[in-house]
């Protein structure tokens, strides 16, 4: 039996997954370095995220490159604005801690991207009773462009403190385009051995005794 006519895998090629898997990072500013991306490894990444699985084949995802650091800055505007916020909602060591975080790298990293749910105009496979199952949709292209973008040693971070209507508005997206994610995307002086929310004692990774519930949940 021949595997490769057949689009199995090997046991090397599964470690080698489970090895990109474990070493991705949410990468922030203080990491990014001016170097270039190579036009060939961003369309990689997009071509990963474009094969991303789909609700109903419905492929509803659009991706802004952004290069312009006057539009940059205007995001990173917004992002302040937020995360004075973010800071607010936390007391004692963890607001102490929140402050010192370095939490983006919107006009360190060389390339920006937006990333869009589309909803279509037309129903969709799949998607009659389960609305979301488009942008969760969305999200699956966005894991395979992080993983893509670690395989190829650039580093990938997600803003997540920002006002999605905002940035829609800085970016001219059509009213009925849904912001999933904002991205910094770039090369990096190191990567973190472990994340750094866990490194600093953020928080403790969770096991699988933590979150795996067997057959049903049990009765309160």
């Amino acid at each position: 039996m021949n595997r490769k006519n057949l689009n199995m895998f090997t046991l090397e090629d599964v470690s080698t997954l489970e090895r990109i898997i474990k070493n991705r990072r949410d990468v922030r500013g203080s990491r990014f370095t001016s170097q270039e991306i190579e036009p060939e490894k961003l369309e990689r990444i997009l071509h990963a995220g474009i094969n991303a699985p789909s609700v109903g084949f419905s492929q509803p995802w659009e991706f802004v490159l952004i290069k312009n650091q006057k539009i940059k800055e205007q995001v990173k505007a917004c992002f302040n604005v937020e995360n004075k916020k973010g800071g607010a909602q936390f007391s004692g060591a963890k607001q102490d801690l929140y402050s010192k975080l370095k939490l983006e790298g919107i006009t360190e990293a060389p390339l920006n991207i937006a990333v869009f749910y589309k909803p279509s105009p037309h129903p969709v496979l799949g998607q009659t009773t389960m609305k979301d199952a488009g942008p969760f949709s969305v999200v699956c292209a966005i894991q395979n462009m992080w993983l893509m973008a670690r395989a190829l040693d650039l580093g990938l971070g997600w803003i997540s403190i920002i006002d999605p209507e905002q940035v829609k508005s800085i970016l001219n997206a059509p009213e009925d385009h849904q912001l999933i994610g904002y991205f910094a995307l770039g090369y990096v002086d190191q990567f973190y051995a472990i994340p750094e929310l866990e490194t600093i004692g953020w928080d403790q990774r969770k096991s699988l005794a933590d979150v795996v519930v067997y057959e049903q949940y049990p009765t309160p």
